[in-house]
């Protein structure tokens, strides 16, 4: 009986908030992608000399709509934590425009 209330209730546990510093990590690629899209490109020989390729590009709906990477973070960090961000998104050191 307790093995399946453990079963039920231990998926929910990750569910929970995390700490304000973690939704901030979380939440500052989230906020870099509502202000552009990303992407990758891969260039490289396989070992019989052949050419080998990729493509990535990763464009959210935030983006799309336009909205403020500020508001973006803001609002994702509240969301996981229940608190605001420790400091605006914009006077963040490791932001640049």
């Amino acid at each position: 009986m307790w093995r399946a209330a453990l079963l039920v209730l231990l998926p929910l546990a990750a569910c929970g908030p995390v700490s304000r510093e973690q939704a901030e990590r979380d939440c500052f690629a989230r906020a870099r992608l509502a202000q552009q899209p990303r992407g990758e490109v891969g260039l490289g020989m396989d070992s019989r000399g052949r050419a080998a390729g990729n493509f990535e590009i990763t464009v959210t709906s935030d983006y799309i709509q336009g909205r403020d990477p500020a508001a973006v973070y803001d609002a994702c960090v509240y969301q996981k934590s229940g608190q605001l961000p420790s400091q605006p998104l914009y006077t963040r050191p490791d932001w640049r425009d």
